[in-house]
């Protein structure tokens, strides 16, 4: 009896676990999807795809930061286009490797900043505060 119930312990746990990350898998397909990699790598990769970069530049305790990560940028047709269309990176200007030479590179001054920068790294657009996966289109849109 002691074996029955911690075999289906073990079963509970691990249905438990599979169900979890089926989860986290279905959430990961949904809209856009940032790179780990670092500027440099992202300008090679742009050069070679001929894309631009898209960066969402941030930090930790930027309110409208966090309610585009859990809004704006988990859309469909937000990340249909941007996955399509860019490299996407996203910085913590103030916690990532990359990120004080990128707010300082790009002068950034406020949060969220979404900068657009091609594979030499110069910048073609930048807009400042909180978007709207409309608006995230609009702006895709207007760079091709």
């Amino acid at each position: 009896m002691k074996k029955f119930i911690a075999l289906l312990a073990i079963g509970v746990v691990t249905m438990a676990f599979m169900t979890n990350n089926n989860k986290a898998e279905k959430q990961e397909e949904k809209g856009i999807k940032f790179k780990h990699i670092s500027l440099e790598e992202a300008k090679k990769k742009a050069a070679e795809d001929d894309q631009l970069i898209f960066i969402d530049a941030y930090t930790s305790w930027c309110g409208p930061c966090k309610k585009m990560a859990a809004t704006s940028f988990q859309e469909d047709k937000v990340g249909e286009l941007f996955n399509e269309s860019f490299v996407n990176l996203k910085i913590d200007v103030e916690r990532d490797a990359d990120g004080p030479e990128i707010a300082r590179m790009y002068k950034i001054k406020a949060y969220p900043t979404l900068l657009f920068i091609d594979s030499d790294g110069k910048l073609v657009k930048s807009v400042i505060g909180f978007q709207t996966g409309d608006q995230l289109i609009n702006i895709a849109k207007s760079l091709n």
